[in-house]
């Protein structure tokens, strides 16, 4: 193929989209960690609490949709599919999907940003046990690099904030501090990996393009 893509998978965390998906999509979760049972009993409670639903999935069948009408626009035909890591579609089906469609060589993007081991490095680790377990046939699949710093992700972020700031009154706005969080990992994970220093990063430039003169401090 000449070093060419014919194919970009989207790559997901996954997540239950009614009651009954709820406990094997911690069981999955949880393979091979050490999760007392009480701790999975409280996560799937808070999953009950809302309907046994997550968003993720409708928003990665929006976003497989918006990706698929903006590679139309520009004239540019590719193929695109989506697999989760822990809920259907599940990576296994994703690839063995692409196999049938006579896909070879395909770029994969994860839905997070980060990298840690069980946002980016585990990914990987995910993509090779799918191939493996479609086998012969199985394309060949390179990651895309971490898009912590990547203005597709800043500047929707910027735009989000720059409408909520507008929605303070004005005395209240002038004196706004702003707040970034994401999802916590553990202490001795961080320790080795650039997650925290990235996260600060996509902070501190999101910030930039809300306040560009620095009136406003802002903290993780």
């Amino acid at each position: 193929m000449n070093g060419r893509y014919d194919a970009l998978l989207l790559v997901a965390f996954g997540g239950p989209e009614q009651p009954a998906d709820v406990q094997p999509f911690l069981e999955r979760v949880a393979a091979g960690r050490s999760i007392p049972p009480d701790r999975l009993s409280e996560v799937a409670d808070r999953y009950l609490s809302v309907g046994g639903r997550s968003p993720l999935n409708a928003r990665m069948r929006a976003l497989l949709s918006a990706v698929r009408a903006e590679l139309t626009v520009r004239h540019i035909d590719l193929p695109v599919f989506w697999g989760n890591r822990n809920a259907a579609p599940l990576l296994a089906d994703a690839v063995a999907e692409m196999a049938a469609a006579g896909v070879e060589r395909a770029l994969a993007w994860t839905a997070s940003p980060y990298s840690s081991y069980s946002t980016c490095r585990q990914y990987g680790e995910d993509l090779v046990a799918a191939r493996s377990t479609v086998g012969d046939g199985a394309p060949t699949i390179h990651m895309i690099r971490r898009h912590h710093d990547h203005p597709g992700l800043l500047e929707p972020a910027a735009d989000r904030l720059s409408e909520a700031l507008a929605r303070l009154p004005e005395d209240r706005r002038n004196r706004a501090h702003l707040l970034f969080s994401a999802h916590s990992i553990p202490t001795a994970l961080a320790d080795r990996c650039g997650y925290v220093a990235q996260v600060r990063e996509a902070a501190r430039l999101v910030a930039a393009l809300v306040d560009p003169a620095g009136h406003h401090p802002h903290e993780v």
